[in-house]
């Protein structure tokens, strides 16, 4: 009995690749770290403090990965300003770029995503993946138009 298999698409940053890939599934905790803003929402905000309060590692171990994830641009890192009984306090959050919302969709079961959701993920692979198809072809010269022709072709 052989599995159904999904043509999950990921698009690598070039010159990095082995490096975000080795971030990501080097160890658990981005892992982690993704699972935990997928749970969030993927285009919410995670705040450092609720890793640090709800993922089982050190504050230590987070930031550190953190920072990494933040330097291969998987996730972004914004500071807000807010006043608790009348302090002013920063939190550190962060949003999954693009990378990292390809990165964390890997993670998550299709039958959880919404229709709308899978719609969205399936127009952007396919513009994403058009894009690169795109550039690629016109280096090497192909033409466009039969390109064209191939997706024509395959939408019927």
């Amino acid at each position: 009995m052989t599995s159904p298999l999904y043509p999950y698409v990921i698009f690598l940053p070039k010159g990095r690749k082995q490096k975000v890939l080795r971030a990501i599934f080097g160890s658990s905790v981005p892992i982690d770290i993704l699972r935990f803003a997928v749970h969030q929402g993927v285009s919410n905000k995670i705040y450092q403090r609720d890793l640090i309060s709800k993922l089982h590692y050190s504050n230590r171990t987070i930031i550190t990965h953190l920072k990494t994830l933040t330097d291969l641009n998987v996730l972004e890192e914004d500071m807000e300003k807010i006043e608790v009984e009348g302090r002013v306090v920063w939190l550190k959050s962060y949003k999954l770029t693009d990378l990292g919302k390809w990165f964390a969709l890997l993670l998550v079961e299709e039958e959880t995503l919404t229709r709308e959701r899978k719609v969205e993920i399936v127009l952007n692979a396919l513009r994403y993946y058009t894009r690169w198809i795109r550039i690629l072809s016109e280096k090497l010269g192909i033409d466009k138009k039969s390109l064209k022709e191939i997706f024509n072709q395959e939408m019927r």
